[in-house]
């Protein structure tokens, strides 16, 4: 599933917690099989091919080429890879569930958001922050576009989905408009109780299963609290309730351990003395709130020096599975993001580095051995250059809305959107620095600062003021901005 409502990346109603480099041709040479053309008539629609199927577009489309060529990597199944490696980790705890790997990225607008009972007006719904292809279909924005169809399949009492996702977002070394989240989910059926009197009682005795720990954990607020995190009372009876959350975090504090005693291994066996090393693992459980789940909580861990979001989870809402088909089974579902915990679990500073075909990275990781902490080759040299713009008086510097924007409205992602478009994984960060409103005029500057950096080899100054110079001008062309 997937995140204030502040919500992980994993779980989608914030931007994970986390929610991912790719050589620059990547970027600029996409696949034939996810090339856009468009119709030699001028009546037919456009149309898209992805992988052999056709999508038509509409006014609704903005989605680049190069954000469809990155459907065909699926990096969370390459052999050796941080993404695989730390998929795996993670299915080792849920043994007993069935895996979905491979599920297609290109969904509908219902499958995203509707059956999710994700509210109309929600942001997230926005162009601004998702991939459209046309009005009813999108690259997913999380893993939980597939719960509803899942649960409807019923192939198992349990579940995990992992697989890559798409958000427009912020240009930074934790942020990438492609990335990788893991689904999981739990049901008991109230049909099937075998020798249990009643449905908790089931619960708990699979509670009794789930190997124990000795770590500290933070759970000061009730399960279920009238306002902040609400009993669903016309289904689930306060006993049912109970014993789900206690199976669900009994589950997941199981994944934590796995996953924190791994990466304090590897931290000791690179030579990491530091406190964080050596303190016994604390995690905590915080109230949340997901358009999917209720209760809901996040996870945090303590780790060097920080309360961290792993990820976010609850008790699914049982009309999401009336809905699908299920009305007899009710449990719980969590989302993570993979990037987020690979990052973690080997020590990955920079998030564009998991789309590296760069053999000095590559080379560093391997399915079969221990965890091991990413070693960083040469850092090269960043370069910053600064542009700065006057919008339309009615354009938004931030925020979004669900309603069809025009092509000259302003957003940041817009922004954000371009400069990847134009410098691919050669610019590590995008960040608005100034903001100035004319006295007289009333007309918004904005300043943003692009800092260009290579991971793999020096940037010429000719590059990056080619670079910035195309940047320039597609802000023009594309936004409508005026240059100061």
């Amino acid at each position: 599933m997937h995140v204030s409502v502040r919500v992980p990346r994993a779980l989608y109603c914030r931007r994970l917690a986390v929610t991912p480099i790719i050589k620059t041709q990547w970027w600029q040479t996409h696949c034939a099989s996810c090339q856009a053309r468009s119709s030699s008539s001028e009546t037919s629609p456009k149309v898209v091919t992805v992988e052999g199927r056709q999508y038509k577009t509409d006014e609704w489309m903005n989605t680049p080429a190069s954000i469809l060529s990155a459907i065909a990597k699926r990096l969370h199944l390459q052999p050796d890879h941080p993404l695989s490696i730390t998929r795996q980790l993670i299915e080792s705890r849920f043994l007993d569930h069935k895996y979905y790997n491979r599920l297609f990225p290109i969904v509908s607008v219902n499958q995203n958001f509707d059956a999710l009972e994700f509210p109309h007006d929600h942001p997230g719904r926005s162009r601004t922050d998702t991939y459209y292809i046309n009005k009813e279909t999108v690259l997913r924005t999380h893993t939980s576009a597939h719960q509803a169809d899942t649960f409807r399949a019923n192939e198992s009492s349990g579940y995990l989905i992992s697989a890559d996702v798409y958000r427009r977002d912020a240009v930074d070394r934790s942020h990438y408009p492609v990335f990788h989240q893991m689904e999981g989910a739990k049901s008991w059926d109230r049909n099937c109780l075998g020798s249990y009197g009643t449905l908790a009682e089931r619960v708990w005795a699979d509670v009794a299963n789930i190997p124990s720990h000795t770590i500290k954990v933070e759970d000061p607020n009730p399960t279920i609290h009238p306002e902040r995190n609400p009993l669903q009372s016309t289904y689930h009876s306060v006993e049912e309730a109970e014993a789900m959350a206690a199976h669900l975090k009994r589950s997941l504090e199981d994944v934590v351990v796995t996953i924190f005693t791994a990466a304090r291994a590897a931290a000791v066996a690179a030579g990491d003395t530091t406190a964080s090393t050596q303190e016994p693992l604390r995690v905590r459980w915080v109230e949340a709130y997901f358009p999917f789940t209720s209760p809901s909580w996040e996870l945090e861990v303590f780790w060097q020096g920080d309360w961290l979001e792993i990820l976010g989870c609850g008790i699914v809402r049982q009309s999401i599975l009336n809905n699908a088909g299920v009305s007899s089974r009710l449990g719980w579902a969590f989302g993570l993001g993979l990037e987020r915990i690979a990052m973690l679990l080997f020590s990955i500073p920079d998030i564009r580095l998991f789309w590296s075909s760069d053999p000095r990275f590559l080379s560093q990781f391997s399915a079969t051995g221990p965890i091991q902490r990413f070693v960083p080759f040469s850092r090269h040299p960043a370069c910053f250059k600064d542009v700065s713009f006057w919008i339309s008086s009615t354009s938004r510097s931030a925020g979004g809305q669900v309603a069809h924007a025009s092509a000259r409205d302003f957003h940041e992602n817009d922004v954000m959107e371009l400069a990847r478009d134009v410098a691919g994984d050669l610019v590590e960060d995008v960040r608005l620095v100034d903001e100035f409103v004319h006295p007289k005029t009333g007309r918004k500057s904005l300043c943003y600062r692009i800092n260009y950096r290579s991971l793999e080899r020096t940037l010429t100054n000719e590059e990056t003021n080619d670079l910035h110079e195309k940047f320039r001008q597609q802000l023009v062309k594309n936004l409508g901005v005026e240059l100061r």
